[in-house]
């Protein structure tokens, strides 16, 4: 990523990254394709589960966004070996980390399913569904880990490959743990985790023998598990912005699922099956905002700030303009897309409602996706974080409380202030509020060009025209 047309090298690097999220969403299109069939208090509580189990995810993908960093910059710089040890360092962080959550989640499950608002059947559903997710994180916090090293490294095909074997083996057996298929009894929600828990071992055992080789560019020796202080507080340093980052995205997510839910089981079936659609627009501007994460790292550590921002700037118009013509056609056919999951009518129509007013919003949601990928790449995980924070807590629960909900408070000065109660499509505007606000703030804040200097240890970016 350091030299060359920008443009193919770019989507050389992108759509396996692409390819690979698209195959992560497909994990859960295909449970809640098969659940689906079960009913619709299965699909709620699925729909309910995603941003809980979505959360521990996005810790994950924040620990590992500190790796991206940091091996991508030491590649830039011609520092192999030391970007061998940020992977057994970030291996072994992420170990941690995961075992810790896992045992966490698992204790404390039933008071978070009261939390968000799960009652009855979908309580009950949702129960079996959770518990077997937590015992899958530190499978999920690994193949991470394997990814973010070899994104780092330029090495964006192998997890593509494990992902099409390990989600295609999730397709195959969904539907014999949920239904039920010969000796095994359909296990219903449980049936979609234990599927999910199962792909998902495959794709680690194979990821960390992969790290082993060493023949992909970076490689996981055992004396780097040896913890590093050092290097440890680095990735803690550039990571934990990111996780937080994480967390508030899926942390927000959990409170509009519970807003969703004040609403009854129809609206949050139809808002779990539009998420699972919306999720395929994250699934590709994710995926170019790591790929764009490791081209600024890359020109970073090689000192050409200029052509970073270059990058930045090529993969959210080619980003932006991918989502709009996506959008397009699930506004055109908003019923068809909805059916691909259920068959019941009344989920159907509330379906058509969200997505008619929150596609077109995607794009937006996809650019500063990208430009977050960005800062992240410089290592400058705050900004990141920021961006989360505002596009969520401040541009739209804040919005969703007061034009979705009925209430009435008196404020000094000011007397009566009153929500306008909007219902449900409140919550869907809140949506489109977020992301065009966060998007404006995002395009701002990369121009300032305070990213432009990275996070590994040397002297600063020469001048330009400085030998």
């Amino acid at each position: 990523m350091t030299d060359g047309a920008i443009a193919p090298k770019l989507f050389a690097l992108s759509w396996p990254l692409v390819a690979g999220n698209l195959l992560q969403t497909l994990y859960n299109l295909a449970d809640v394709f098969w659940v689906g069939r079960v009913g619709a208090d299965a699909v709620a509580a699925v729909s309910l589960m995603f941003p809980t189990s979505w959360m521990f995810v996005s810790t994950a993908m924040g620990i590992t966004a500190a790796t991206i960093a940091l091996v991508s910059q030491h590649v830039g710089a011609g520092e192999d070996r030391e970007a061998d040890h940020v992977v057994g360092q970030t291996v072994l962080l992420t170990l941690a980390v995961s075992v810790a959550l896992a045992v966490l989640g698992y204790v404390f499950r039933h008071p978070l399913l009261s939390l968000i608002g799960a009652e009855g059947a979908v309580y009950t559903e949702a129960l079996a569904y959770i518990e077997v997710i937590f015992l899958a994180l530190p499978l999920t916090f690994l193949f991470f880990a394997f990814r973010a090293a070899l994104q780092g490294a330029g090495d964006t095909k192998t997890a593509m490959w494990l992902m099409v074997v390990s989600a295609g083996l999730n397709v195959i057996i969904d539907p014999i743990f949920i239904l039920g298929w010969g000796p095994i009894e359909g296990m219903g929600t449980r049936g979609a985790a234990v599927a999910t828990l199962i792909a998902r071992l495959f794709a680690t055992v194979a990821g960390v023998y992969i790290l082993l080789r060493g023949d992909w560019g970076v490689q996981l020796h055992l004396a780097d598990l040896r913890p590093d202080p050092d290097r440890l507080r680095k990735l803690v340093d550039v990571g934990y912005p990111a996780s937080l980052d994480g967390w508030a995205r899926s942390f927000s997510a959990v409170v509009m699922a519970a807003f969703v839910a004040r609403f009854g089981p129809i609206p949050t079936a139809a808002y779990g099956i539009g998420l699972r659609l919306m999720s395929v627009s994250w699934s590709v501007s994710g995926a170019v905002g790591q790929a764009t994460a490791t081209g600024v790292g890359q020109n970073l550590g090689a000192r050409t700030p200029e052509r970073a921002a270059a990058v930045t700037w090529t993969a959210t118009a080619t980003t932006m303009g991918i989502l709009f013509a996506a959008a397009g056609l699930v506004v055109v056919f908003p019923a068809e897309a909805m059916r691909l999951f259920i068959d019941d009518q009344a989920v159907i129509d509330a379906g058509i409602t969200f997505l008619r007013i929150v596609a077109p919003s995607w794009a937006f949601f996809g650019g500063v996706m990208v430009i977050q990928g960005a800062f992240r790449g410089a290592g400058i995980t705050k900004a990141a974080m920021a961006l989360s924070f505002l596009s969520r807590w401040i541009f739209r629960v804040p919005v969703a409380l007061v034009v979705a909900f009925a209430w009435t408070v008196t404020a000094p000065g000011i007397g009566s202030v009153s929500g306008l109660a909007w219902g449900v499509e409140g919550l869907w505007w809140a949506y489109v509020a977020g992301a065009v606000a966060s998007f404006v703030v995002a395009i701002v804040w990369f121009r300032l060009g305070t990213w432009r200097e990275g996070v590994i240890d040397r002297g600063p970016t020469p001048a330009a025209g400085d030998d």
